[in-house]
């Protein structure tokens, strides 16, 4: 059974007349006949009792009716509720977003987001870089929010913000005095280190390790203000993006640019 044979039989039943039946269908007379005729063999039965120019229903064709209304209708509603999501009025969306960078730039997206599309329900989840970017390629996320590089073939990415990791140390520290510090010099150091879930984790080491040295990690964290709360408590140094430093407030800790700069974008 085809939905066009009850939409075919639903237009005869409202015009009573297959001639304005067929009219009203943009087809011919003998078509919407032969259409009706395959239904009623389908059912078994006739639907339609045609007498001069009009038709009746049989008490079958009443029944194939109701549900043709009701399965039409359904399938409107589908279509409506489809077309809705494609053009972002309903549905929901998934993000993955690190936790370090998160309150930095997506609240006010978010709320903008929400403001035009209302019933569109945002879910969060807050994973490393690193976690995010897997999530994303096994369909967790519609979309995450990641540390370049990233694998174009595999991915679309949309680099949202160019960034700088800044080196910050206690306020005592002997290099607290410096405006600039090269990774060299912290050969030495305790680091405050990302968890491995996230992709600045891989980046910070390899780097120290191509500047010829293995960083010594003291701690990891997935939290930037307990990061620069244990700098502080000269637990040890860390490296965090400029616009996290912009927000740690902190006067036992000294803040200063690191050569080689680390670049970091936000896709």
């Amino acid at each position: 059974m085809e939905l066009r044979q009850l939409k075919y039989f639903l237009e005869a039943v409202k015009q009573n007349n297959i001639t304005r039946a067929s009219e009203q269908l943009h087809i011919s007379q003998p078509a919407l006949s032969k259409m009706i005729k395959s239904l009623e063999e389908e059912v078994g039965m006739p639907l339609l009792l045609r007498s001069n120019k009009t038709v009746e229903m049989t008490d079958a064709g009443q029944i194939v009716y109701e549900y043709a209304q009701r399965i039409l209708a359904q399938v409107d509603e589908m279509n409506t509720t489809l077309n809705d999501m494609t053009s972002l009025m309903r549905g929901q969306i998934n993000i993955g977003l690190p936790p370090i960078i998160g309150s930095l730039f997506f609240p006010k997206v978010m709320s903008e987001f929400h403001r035009q599309y209302p019933n569109v329900k945002i879910n969060i989840t807050e994973y490393g870089a690193a976690r995010v970017v897997n999530s994303v390629e096994q369909g967790e996320f519609e979309l995450g929010v990641a540390v370049l590089p990233v694998d174009e073939d595999q991915f679309d990415i949309y680099p949202i913000v160019k960034e700088e990791l800044k080196l910050l140390v206690p306020q005592q520290h002997p290099l607290s005095a410096r405006k600039e510090v090269h990774i060299k010099e912290l050969q030495e150091e305790d680091f405050i280190f990302y968890s491995e879930e996230f992709a600045l984790y891989d980046i910070v080491r390899k780097k120290c390790i191509e500047e010829g040295f293995e960083p010594k990690i003291l701690f990891k964290s997935s939290q930037w203000d307990f990061m620069t709360e244990m700098v502080a408590a000269n637990l040890g140094i860390t490296l965090l993006p400029e616009s996290i430093c912009s927000r740690a407030e902190n006067k036992q800790v000294s803040i200063m640019k690191l050569h080689p700069v680390f670049p970091g974008t936000w896709p």
